[in-house]
């Protein structure tokens, strides 16, 4: 059994020369974010969920982009909103929210 049920990483990575990347999309305030609703929520602890911040994932032609283990689906997030949706959806009620899948 692994330490923590879900593993969320959240891709925050700045490339150089105007290259497309994550955190043009205000990756390391949307991850702050999500870090403190599951803590806001207790879901914070062992055996629970964890909420990382990820280098590059090598998917950012298709906007930010975060990746859920030990699951392996792929979301991308334009809003609070979407990581709310996230959150509730698939890392407490365990359904995939198919339109943000990547």
């Amino acid at each position: 059994m692994s330490y923590y049920r879900q593993h969320v990483f959240f891709c925050v990575n700045q490339r150089e020369a105007g290259a497309q990347c994550c955190n043009d999309h205000s990756a390391q305030e949307i991850r702050d974010y999500a870090k403190n609703r599951i803590k806001k929520l207790n879901l914070d602890h062992k055996g629970k969920i964890r909420i990382n911040m990820a280098g590059c994932l090598d998917r950012c032609s298709e906007g930010p982009v975060i990746v859920v283990y030990p699951d392996e689906v792929w979301y991308t997030y334009v809003d609070k909103e979407d990581i709310d949706e996230i959150i509730e959806e698939h890392l407490i009620n365990g359904r995939i929210v198919d339109r943000l899948r990547i």
